[in-house]
């Protein structure tokens, strides 16, 4: 079942598109677009698929400042308050799921991260985190991947971001070919966010 409603948050209506398994949810992961993008990314589309079908319930949400027609993203700060509103107010609508997840591509895995301990998630999938700006390794993003909790990071090996070392709790799969859209092979993709879910006890089977 999908649905799609807005969300009012403190940096305006946050939109929200929900696809629930048919049987009831075994975890929510809740996914962030990266900064120019839409959450009809295709990697977040083909996660939100094979989740769906693990008995997974996914929610994508689209920040505010996408919602408005901006294309430059917010600050981070908004943006990481707009997330923690949604998420406060997914935790009221399914109050019946046992494990909440978090997630995003790009920048959307980075307000995953910055966030996880504060909206009270069990684990994280970050695909293409932006270790870096392109052409910059010195300005390294890698210590917002040190939540504490248990972390899926996809990369791919062409990425100009950079792709992040693993770390205390964090799994790094490196996908060959792979730029920074994650697009070439999207089913292997999703397949390694599948088997993760899985080895963590968070599908149905």
């Amino acid at each position: 079942m999908s649905s799609s409603d807005d969300i009012e948050t403190p940096r305006g209506p946050a939109r929200i598109d929900t696809d629930l398994p048919g049987g009831p949810a075994t975890a929510l992961l809740v996914l962030g677009h990266g900064a120019g993008g839409g959450v009809d990314a295709p990697d977040l589309l083909a996660v939100r698929d094979v989740a769906v079908a693990a008995g997974v319930a996914v929610v994508r949400v689209t920040q505010p400042y996408r919602v408005a027609g901006r294309r430059a993203p917010a600050p981070a700060g908004h943006l990481d308050e707009a997330w923690t509103a949604v998420l406060a107010a997914l935790r009221d609508r399914h109050t019946d799921v046992p494990v909440w997840l978090v997630g995003g591509r790009s920048s959307g895995a980075r307000v995953a991260c910055r966030t996880a301990r504060a909206v009270g998630a069990a684990g994280i999938v970050a695909l293409a985190f932006p270790l870096h700006p392109p052409g910059r390794p010195e300005r390294s993003r890698a210590a917002e991947l040190l939540t504490g909790l248990p972390t899926l990071v996809v990369n791919g090996d062409r990425d100009p971001f950079g792709v992040p070392d693993p770390g205390p709790g964090v799994t790094v799969v490196t996908r060959p070919g792979e730029g920074h859209d994650l697009r070439k092979d999207l089913s292997g993709t999703a397949g390694v966010v599948r088997e993760w879910l899985r080895g963590r006890g968070w599908t149905a089977g």
